[in-house]
């Protein structure tokens, strides 16, 4: 911080110093302090949540006050008019797969927080922590062996690579072109698009004619900015997009999108929570495609949900659905923010003698996946690892500091090791949730680790698809 005498206007000036810009603060401080609200010192008091939006917090003293003006207001209150908007239905509850009959979907279930999951763990006994390390070996052994790399580059992408390098209107880094391309790629391989033979549309001739149900809207969840979806537009000659993304984002792919007379684009500003897939208008009866990059945590459960609402556990409703299922791609990531909740196929881990707590458990895992250098390869031979948990084990309790001691102390590589199983054991619930309701689905990796440890797709289409 850096301060100065000035003048009698820019003492109407914030007087906190940017040095990055070389200059003081350009608001208006607040009354009887010299900084405005973003740089006077936070007052002493009881901070909590604003209930509008989470992300910033309010004294609980101006909370009456401040959801009158909160700058998110108007945006809810909107929101809420909307026909899509119905508050989490989507979220999924609780007990939706161990009591039939209760739906608490629409009760507020407070976050597991990573700290939780963590204190969680360091409580466990010794014996009780690695019984479930063996389990994850275990089921990790039996039900992912058969993951395949698919790794793709379609030409199509390759050629609009080239041309935007040539003209620089490539807007992102290397590592997320790679990841793009191998997502639609993979699509591609898996029968549910279609190229447009990579030309631009000045140098085609005249189209051939496609029937209606092969040319799907295409609708990105947690799009951001919409990178993903502007590469498949320009690609594969998609005609009808819906960008589904509950921030707003600047240098947004929206405005090249506009540009194509052909494309009719649509962003729905909602939580993937909230969004009624059924209810939005313009997507009546029309084929969909639904992709996303990167999905964090339970966005993907939450998308699954909101793609597949006559799959959802309710038992006060019957959904039936207005769209037409076309294809979907996802690539999960973040996984140790899923949720108890939110998780599509509880049924999935408690059928292999695994508890919520036990699944929360195994979601904090999986951070480490993404603390370890990926440059270079994993172990696989965990046999000694095996015995020396079986020591730790017969130690029992009698282990010096218990589970915090056994933590603090796991290598690095076998800390990586055991949340990658971790993050696949999590994602093959969710594939076989889509196997179960008729789909025909895969999982695979279509990245390297090195280009990023988030390298996990979710694919699936209708099984009568040719």
């Amino acid at each position: 911080m850096k301060l100065t005498k000035r003048g009698t206007m820019e003492s109407k000036r914030c007087n906190f110093w940017l040095p990055n810009k070389n200059r003081f603060c350009a608001n208006c401080p607040l009354n009887g302090s010299l900084f405005c609200g973003n740089h006077n010192s936070r007052s002493q008091g009881q901070w909590i949540p604003c209930p509008i939006d989470p992300s910033h917090s309010v004294l609980e003293q101006n909370l009456k006050g401040h959801v009158k003006r909160c700058p998110l207001l108007k945006q809810v209150q909107s929101l809420s008019l909307q026909p899509f908007y119905q508050k989490g239905i989507n979220a999924g509850s609780d007990g939706e797969e161990e009591t039939s009959g209760v739906d608490d979907s629409r009760l507020p279930t407070m976050a597991v927080s990573s700290e939780m999951k963590r204190n969680a763990l360091h409580e466990m006994s010794v014996p009780e922590f690695c019984n479930l390390i063996e389990k994850i070996e275990f089921l990790h052994e039996s039900l992912c062996k058969d993951i395949q790399d698919s790794i793709q580059m379609p030409e199509v992408c390759s050629l609009w690579i080239k041309r935007g390098v040539e003209d620089r209107k490539l807007p992102f880094q290397e590592k997320h072109i790679m990841q793009q391309a191998s997502i639609l790629g993979n699509l591609e391989n898996f029968g549910v698009l279609k190229n447009s033979l990579g030309r631009k549309p000045s140098e085609c001739a005249e189209p051939v004619e496609k029937k209606e149900e092969d040319v799907p809207a295409v609708i990105e969840f947690g799009a951001g900015r919409g990178y993903l979806t502007q590469m498949l537009a320009d690609c594969y000659g998609i005609k009808r997009v819906f960008l589904v993304e509950r921030k707003s984002y600047k240098l947004k792919a929206d405005r090249s999108l506009r540009q194509n007379e052909s494309l009719i684009l649509e962003r729905l500003r909602i939580d993937i929570e909230d969004l009624d897939l059924n209810a939005v208008e313009s997507l009546q009866g029309v084929p969909f495609l639904a992709i996303g990059k990167h999905l964090c945590g339970a966005a993907t459960d939450l998308t699954l949900r909101c793609c597949f609402p006559e799959y959802r556990n309710d038992s006060s409703e019957q959904y039936t659905t207005n769209n037409k299922f076309g294809g979907l791609a996802i690539a999960t990531c973040c996984h140790h923010l899923c949720q108890w909740k939110h998780y599509t196929n509880k049924r999935f881990f408690l059928d292999l003698g695994l508890t919520k707590e036990e699944f929360h458990a195994i979601t904090w895992f999986t951070s480490w996946a993404v603390d370890a250098n990926h440059d270079s390869d994993l172990p696989d031979d965990i046999t000694n690892y095996r015995s020396h948990l079986q020591s730790i084990k017969e130690q029992g309790d009698g282990y010096a500091n218990g589970v915090e001691k056994i933590l603090s102390n796991m290598q690095a590589d076998r800390r990586a090791a055991l949340g990658f199983k971790c993050k696949w054991i999590i994602d093959m619930g969710r594939l076989t949730w889509l196997r179960k309701h008729g789909l025909d689905a895969k999982l695979v990796r279509f990245v390297p680790t090195s280009i990023s440890p988030e390298n996990h797709l979710l694919l699936a289409r209708p099984s009568n698809r040719l």
